[in-house]
């Protein structure tokens, strides 16, 4: 095997790894909405975002006949929809928005900032910008959501009036 060939191969695995460990952040969610029939702590936006995202990467791979992006996306839109449907199950009341990071996992943050570089490289290697344009923000922005909305402790008090 040539070095590009062993690569092209290294970067290829590194992308469906770390993106398959993203995808895979999302079964906690779905467990504990199955055992506790409650959807309680967990947020739906970001399995509707990431859907959509993997139905168009999935567009994109079959149109390019590559392989790891349709397998990876294939996977990622499986998952993410029938996180939705769990969470639209048990949802006594539809998405609401807390302007907080409370929610969010932090590890996943990590993930996603892993799995974002693995596709710029990726992409940088096969020479497609089309996988290097759409990730490089989401590397530069990985962790703004904590820096714009920190999280917060629970407040299980009054404040006094000063």
């Amino acid at each position: 095997m040539k070095v590009g060939g062993v690569v092209d191969w290294l970067l290829s695995g590194a992308c469906v790894l770390f993106t398959i460990g993203m995808f895979s952040t999302g079964l906690s969610d779905l467990r504990h909405m199955q055992m506790t029939r409650r959807v309680d702590s967990v947020q739906f936006l970001p399995s509707l975002t990431t859907d959509i995202n993997n139905l168009g990467w999935l567009s994109y791979g079959t149109l390019k006949g590559d392989g790891t992006l349709m397998l990876v996306n294939a996977m990622g839109a499986v998952l993410q929809t029938l996180d939705i449907l769990v969470y639209l199950h048990y949802c006594p009341q539809k998405v609401v928005q807390t302007k907080s990071t409370k929610r969010l996992f932090f590890s996943l943050t990590i993930v996603t900032l892993f799995t974002s570089a693995s596709w710029s490289l990726n992409g940088f290697q096969l020479q497609d910008p089309y996988i290097i344009v759409p990730n490089l923000p989401e590397i530069l922005t990985s962790f703004w959501l904590f820096w714009k909305y920190p999280q917060e402790q629970d407040r299980n008090y009054q404040l006094l009036q000063t």
